[in-house]
């Protein structure tokens, strides 16, 4: 059985962004058309299919290396930022745009969150502690439906693959 570990990702991400954005379950929000996706770029996305591609990939993510938070999917899709005559340094993509990805694909019932540990505040009052997010099994089936789909492109992209 094919799974979205036996694909190659250049492969798997646009079919599954095409998945994800004919169910309208992940659309771009009003404020994504002009915004940079972190502070290492100059000018926002020019693809208009970007919000559903990242989506795509940050689903894939959590799927291979949940549960994993906001702050590490964000660091990933960083960059280096030119300091001018200082050497560049490794900083942060946009949290805003991986944490909106990541609640629009709650609401689509892909992802969920995985509570670690209940405490009290110093009120008495008692709050949920998170350790990040892990696909769900709905998840799994788009992205394992996706990767079937693309299976035989890849086996004749890359003869190797045919092995797995």
């Amino acid at each position: 059985m094919t799974t979205f570990y036996d694909v190659p990702a250049g492969l798997l991400l646009p079919e599954v962004a095409s998945t994800l954005s004919s169910d309208h379950s992940i659309e771009l929000p009003e404020w994504a058309v002009s915004v940079k996706t972190g502070i290492h770029r100059e000018n926002p996305p020019v693809s208009a299919e970007w919000w559903q591609t990242r989506a795509a990939a940050i689903l894939r993510k959590v799927a291979m290396n949940g549960p994993i938070g906001v702050n590490h999917l964000a660091q990933s899709y960083g960059g280096k930022v030119d300091r001018g005559a200082q050497p560049n340094r490794a900083k942060s993509g946009s949290r805003k745009i991986v944490r909106s990805i990541l609640q629009q694909l709650e609401d689509a019932g892909l992802v969920e969150k995985v509570l670690h540990r209940v405490i009290e505040d110093a009120e008495g009052e008692k709050m949920d502690l998170y350790k990040g997010r892990k696909v769900t099994g709905a998840g799994h089936k788009v992205l394992d439906s996706a990767a079937r789909s693309v299976k035989e492109s890849a086996d004749s992209s890359f003869p190797g693959l045919n092995k797995y």
